[in-house]
């Protein structure tokens, strides 16, 4: 595994919710033994990273309490890093990071792009890895009513923005990643631009992550009603996401993602011979 991930060689981040509410799987893998096996599963199914939230950020979704979420992923990081996995934790919570770095835990990856105070110090302290995305609004509220004049464009401008306010808090710059945010305050339309956009954003120098995987634009423009019938339509998202240059997917199925990706990469790698 290179230390950096590019189109040509991506990552697959594999999505372990401890939630009872996410949007695809809530309540699969709530149970502790669930969600160690369903982490040391994808491992071994060739997920890069498994990242590990303990709180939903569906639309809509209610906050969790610290208490309860340190409660829910602390364990689980533990017992993965444990057995060799490397763990992301999915948190805006900086005690729910701080924990899960001490756990183990290589990347916090923060939906709010280190919005709350001391976030990037500590990921800083810990010469932790840090993936900042962009959301407009927070999931109560993100989808009512979004608007951009040039959503590319505004997300890319607020990536940048906090990807260097990270650096000037010591976070290294080849420790950061950075994620428009499929879905977390945008319309259809927006995604899909974002999609079809992500050069604009690779050519920050920071590698992108896309999480498009069962999200709901997909049933918006007809290509999967439940979410479990989202996998090819996340594929054909995905594939076009890393030809244009992303370097790491978040994605629910590891094995097809791997496999997607891997004919992507090797068609980029032919395109440069």
């Amino acid at each position: 595994m290179p230390d950096r991930p590019t189109p040509a060689a991506p990552w697959i981040m594999g999505v372990l919710n401890v939630t009872p509410d996410s949007f695809s799987d809530g309540g699969l893998f709530f149970a502790h033994e669930q969600a160690v096996a369903r982490g040391i599963e994808m491992w071994e199914q060739g997920a890069d990273i498994v990242d590990v939230g303990g709180e939903s950020t569906r639309p809509g979704a209610n906050p969790v309490s610290e208490a309860d979420e340190l409660h829910r992923v602390v364990p689980v990081v533990r017992a993965l890093v444990g057995r060799g996995v490397q763990v992301s934790v999915d948190t805006t919570k900086v005690a729910v990071a701080q924990a899960c770095l001490e756990a183990g835990a290589w990347m916090v990856n923060d939906v709010t792009a280190a919005a709350s105070p001391g976030m990037s110090e500590l990921v800083a302290k810990h010469q932790a890895n840090l993936c900042l995305m962009h959301m407009r609004g927070e999931p109560r509220t993100m989808q009512v009513d979004p608007v951009y004049d040039d959503v590319v464009a505004e997300v890319r401008a607020f990536l940048v923005q906090a990807a260097q306010a990270a650096e000037k808090n010591g976070v290294a710059k080849n420790k950061i990643w950075i994620d428009p945010g499929i879905g977390f305050g945008k319309t259809p339309n927006h995604n899909l631009q974002l999609i079809n956009g992500v050069g604009r954003l690779a050519d920050t120098g920071y590698p992108v992550l896309v999480g498009a995987s069962r999200k709901s634009f997909i049933k918006a423009v007809g290509a999967g009603d439940a979410p479990a019938d989202r996998l090819a339509a996340t594929i054909a998202a995905h594939s076009v996401a890393q030809r244009n240059g992303a370097s790491v997917l978040r994605v629910h199925d590891v094995i097809e993602a791997k496999r997607a990706a891997t004919l992507v990469a090797s068609l980029i790698q032919a395109e440069n011979e």
